[in-house]
């Protein structure tokens, strides 16, 4: 075992495992951050889906090892931390698209959709629909056919649904 080091939505974590070990298992087991989902284990899906270094990945494909010194953002890390003991967090306004539009259905997805639309946002994308159907290409969801998850990321990038 190697102890690896690891920023995770901004706070450092330091994990003693096997260099082979998903970076999905560290998230979810080690680290308990349970909001990244399992859906396929093969990179099929996209539930998965979080930023390394800024990138989309698909955490049940990267060893821990490959992860080590990255800064890794998981769905918990797009809140805004509460501003004060027992308020609530603030949404990140893709979240908040995501609940205006009804783009979150069973929830299996939405981790991954999430993620991969906050990376779309973050590299300058607009509110072009083809554009946000390649950004989330990889990143399947049985429940809204993507109409709604695709305009609630225009809406965020500047569009009006």
């Amino acid at each position: 075992m190697t102890t690896y080091h690891l920023t995770v939505n901004g706070a450092p974590a330091e994990v003693d495992v096997p260099g082979m070990r998903r970076l999905l298992d560290v998230l979810r087991e080690d680290l308990a951050l349970t909001g990244t989902k399992e859906g396929c284990g093969e990179g099929e899906c996209g539930a998965c889906t979080v930023l390394l270094d800024g990138a989309p990945v698909d955490a049940c494909l990267v060893p821990v090892c490959q992860a080590d010194r990255g800064d890794i953002r998981t769905v918990e890390g797009l809140a805004a931390p509460a501003s004060s003991p027992g308020a609530p967090a603030a949404l990140d306004p893709l979240q908040a698209a995501f609940l205006v539009t009804g783009g979150a259905q069973c929830g299996i997805c939405t981790p991954g959709m999430l993620m991969a639309g906050r990376a779309y946002l973050d590299a300058g994308g607009g509110p072009d629909h083809d554009a946000i159907r390649e950004a989330i290409a990889g990143n399947l969801c049985r429940c809204t056919g993507y109409t709604k998850i695709v305009e609630a990321i225009a809406l965020v990038a500047g569009a009006h649904p």
